[in-house]
């Protein structure tokens, strides 16, 4: 069965960005804090083996602003998995690689499904997610939990109103967390939640 996941880092009050995030810092002031743990994506401990889990997906769903603002890929996420940009506007100019936009959240996640079969589809972007979550297509969420306080930034659950939320649930699936002691600046708690019906 297909599954749509969150994945997200954050700090530990809740935002995926520093404040004044744009072109030229895409993690805005201090948010380059929010990443140091990927530093071991290639180490074969935890947080290696859950950047590698996040690189098996199939496809990608991601809000306009972090497509932009991660320079659209160069086409390519990873693997060349579909990449499926929510949007407004469709833009005039050809999206280059496997990309499309969608206007329609219902419709983004219905291709999403249908290009994973019965895989998973990585959602990235605050603004994405909050719409697929309002929408009930969210399975899963993986927060990847920095412990850094930013204060200011771009929240991921920061639009959300308690009416548009009222029918997520969440259960706790899965926890890991790295040894504080191996390297402090790239300690971080991997956490999963399936969401269920409300």
């Amino acid at each position: 069965m297909s599954r749509i996941r969150v994945d997200m880092t954050m700090s530990l009050d809740g935002y995926v960005t520093g404040p004044a995030d744009g072109p030229d810092a895409p993690l805005g002031t201090g948010g380059f804090r929010l990443f140091n743990w990927l530093d071991k994506r290639n180490d074969p401990g935890p947080s290696g083996e859950v950047f590698a889990e996040a690189m098996a997906t199939r496809a990608l769903i991601s809000g306009r602003r972090t497509y932009e603002l991660a320079g659209h890929w160069g086409g390519d996420h990873h693997n060349g998995v579909p990449i499926l940009v929510l949007t407004r506007e469709v833009p005039d100019e050809a999206p280059p690689g496997t990309v499309r936009f969608v206007t329609d959240v219902a419709e983004c996640a219905a291709l999403a499904r249908a290009a994973v079969g019965d895989g998973v589809a990585m959602v990235h972007g605050a603004g994405a997610a909050q719409a697929l979550l309002r929408a009930g297509e969210v399975d899963e969420l993986d927060l990847h939990v920095v412990p850094v306080l930013l204060g200011r930034g771009r929240r991921l659950f920061d639009h959300l109103t308690a009416e548009q939320v009222e029918h997520v649930e969440l259960q706790l699936i899965r926890q890991v967390r790295t040894r504080e002691v191996d390297d402090p600046g790239q300690h971080v708690l991997h956490l999963r939640y399936k969401t269920m019906p409300g």
